[in-house]
């Protein structure tokens, strides 16, 4: 079943809905999941949470790529149950993975000076201008939350590498910003 008629089901207000969107994308919400929570359980939970948001949020909502918006919702549940349950003794690799950002994003005290959909437009931005595979890497690593091992072995590279480009990708992106004028 395509997207569209998925998201029919969805307007349809049709159970089944649910059903052909675990079918289509269980495998990728389970493994958002499994990349921010240790615990079997915890991913189960936030995979089943991601469905119920889905039937929430359609309609009104009508996502244009039915995909983004499925793996956005997945990222934030898994997310939202990491902080629940004060996880982050347990999740050391993603600490890892936000902890790399930190020189290149906005400390939270100094983001009352520019807005999160402003910092969101302005990363947007930056990827768009960089290379698919640097921007690929990056995505990986800090939207998907993929461990750096993961990330060298989808790509073929060696984990040097993969920390090496993303390394030069957060400079780059710390620069950009500070050229749009956000204080990091």
């Amino acid at each position: 079943m395509d997207d569209k008629q998925i998201l029919d089901l969805f307007f349809a207000r049709d159970e089944r809905a649910i059903a052909e969107t675990e079918a289509k994308y269980g495998r990728l919400c389970h493994k958002i999941a499994a990349n921010v929570l240790s615990s079997p359980e915890d991913q189960e939970e936030a995979v089943s949470d991601t469905y119920l948001q889905l039937w929430n949020s359609i309609p009104p909502a009508k996502p244009a790529v039915f995909i983004s918006f499925i793996c956005k919702i997945a990222r934030n549940m898994a997310l939202k149950k990491l902080e629940y349950n004060s996880a982050a003794k347990r999740c050391p690799d993603l600490l890892v993975s936000f902890s790399e950002l930190e020189e290149s994003l906005p400390d939270s005290q100094l983001s009352m000076y520019t807005n999160d959909t402003e910092l969101e437009r302005h990363i947007n931005d930056f990827l768009k201008k960089e290379k698919g595979l640097c921007r690929a890497v990056f995505i990986r690593r800090y939207f998907f939350c993929d461990s750096i091992a993961d990330i060298a072995k989808m790509y073929s590279f060696s984990e040097s590498k993969i920390k090496s480009m993303l390394f030069r990708t957060r400079n780059r992106l710390r620069d950009h910003l500070k050229k749009k004028g956000v204080e990091i």
